[in-house]
């Protein structure tokens, strides 16, 4: 049995951010049935303050051999089963920084604590029923959400909104399979079973699978976020385009062609999508050997985004060098961007002709001014939108393992429907119903392996 599943003692972990200078408040948590004898141990409350569960008590941390004052704090108590881990729980809430969490923890450890386990805090509260999986990745996700649509959807989990519907499915397909085994061990007390309202109740199952199915993509997206590589020509504006829609002064930008040597990042969020965009050098044939290295990132990181932004300058039109870098891109999900739009004349007479053979979606901009920023995001939006990113219910996305398992269930019911088309007998029917029902109940938790649960608590931070 791997490490993390050692579940039996008291552990204790640092379940805050440690910053040098930054953390006002440090949290040093410990759970099992040591916790309290731990912090009776270590925390000292001055007068006539009662330890009592679910108070928060004023005092000091002192060495337990020593006296040694440690660090002046706040215990918060959780007695079982009233505790996210539905064991005894305590919180030394210290000062922040390094010194004083790892001072405390070290304390905690040489008291009678081991060091948790990576998500071994969320693990113990799952084997102990107050959580199920779908709410335990919701935590995960909420703790690494991007952006507020995503922290939404991190809580919906949390809240049991995906579990409830997956616990129906279930029920269902275990009503369906204790009609069929009733039939075989009961045969001739029972009315045949009428095929055609199994394959109709096996439909409706098969109908809200592909429902939560369809979350599987927006879940992808609020969780890891969009790439979007901004390519073009040198001194087309890209640069600028990059901080206009930032708002910062990411990328340095001056009239000589080739100032961006390499890829310059910005996070932002775009309708509630986390997106990760990428300023890329000038693609154009060059003999400077730095200036070729970041033409070459370019091509690998548009390659390698969701959404290419393909920035021309106006004022210039459409170039060669622009239908160069079209035909290295077109395959892409892409905009053209056409950009310096207050460099053409008002009258028109330098109006830039674009001569592009497959239509695109176009936006026009003058970065330099802060203009068409807000059309961008729309162009942006309506590509995800008009994409495989089509949720009905937008609160819910469910994320690669719980898609991969609903897959799996839905296969298992359409093989029970080809069995029943075939008239193969009663004892086949029950083989796929039983593959379902243990897919769809892997994603709550109530069927799961150690090997599935070890993939997913490993992936959480240790204080959590």
């Amino acid at each position: 049995m791997s490490e993390l599943f050692a579940t039996t003692g008291t552990i204790a972990a640092i379940a805050t951010a440690v910053v040098p200078q930054q953390g006002s408040v440090g949290i040093v948590r410990v759970s099992g049935s040591q916790a309290m004898a731990i912090a009776q141990s270590l925390f000292h409350a001055p007068g006539r303050q009662v330890w009592e569960s679910h108070r928060v008590f004023y005092g000091y941390i002192r060495h337990p051999q020593t006296q040694q004052l440690v660090d002046e704090a706040l215990l918060l108590v959780m007695k079982a089963p009233r505790s996210y881990t539905r064991e005894d729980v305590v919180e030394f809430h210290c000062h922040g920084g390094i010194m004083a969490v790892q001072q405390v923890l070290q304390l905690c450890l040489e008291n009678g604590a081991r060091l948790a386990q990576p998500g071994e805090f969320t693990l113990r509260a799952f084997l102990n029923g107050r959580l199920d999986l779908t709410q335990a990745e919701g935590i995960a996700d909420l703790v690494g959400a991007k952006s507020p649509q995503a922290a939404q959807s991190a809580l919906a989990g949390l809240q049991g909104k995906l579990a409830h519907p997956i616990r129906q499915l279930r029920a269902n397909c275990l009503d369906i399979l204790a009609e069929i085994e009733a039939r075989i061990d009961f045969e001739e007390d029972l009315p045949p079973l009428d095929d055609k309202a199994i394959i109709s109740e096996i439909d409706k199952i098969a109908l809200e699978i592909t429902r939560l199915l369809a979350t599987k993509d927006k879940g992808e997206l609020l969780r890891t976020g969009l790439k979007v590589a901004i390519v073009g020509r040198p001194n087309v504006g890209k640069s600028s385009l990059l901080n206009a829609w930032s708002r910062s002064d990411r990328a340095i930008v001056t009239d000589l062609p080739g100032t961006t040597r390499d890829v310059v990042e910005s996070q932002l969020v775009v309708g509630g999508i986390p997106v990760q965009v990428l300023d890329t050098a000038g693609i154009r044939e060059t003999t400077d050997q730095v200036e070729k290295i970041g033409v070459e990132r370019s091509r690998r990181a548009a390659n390698a985004a969701d959404l290419v932004l393909l920035t021309i300058d106006a004022s210039a039109g459409w170039t060669e060098g622009d239908q160069e870098i079209y035909e290295q891109v077109e395959h892409r999900p892409l905009i053209i961007v056409i950009n310096k739009i207050d460099l053409v004349n008002k009258d028109n007479s330098k109006n830039p002709q674009f001569k592009i053979e497959s239509p695109k979606s176009q936006i026009f901009t003058a970065a330099a001014q802060n203009q068409g920023i807000d059309a961008l995001e729309t162009a942006i939006l309506e590509i995800v939108q008009s994409g495989k990113v089509q949720a009905a219910d937008m609160d819910l996305a469910i994320n690669q393992r719980q898609g991969a398992a609903l897959t799996q269930a839905k296969i298992s019911l359409e093989q029970v429907q080809a069995t029943i088309t075939k008239q193969f007998p009663l004892d086949f029917w029950t083989i796929d119903l039983r593959g379902a029902i243990q897919s769809l109940g892997e994603i709550t938790g109530e069927e799961v392996t150690e090997s599935v649960l070890e993939r997913i608590f490993s992936k959480f931070c240790i204080g959590k």
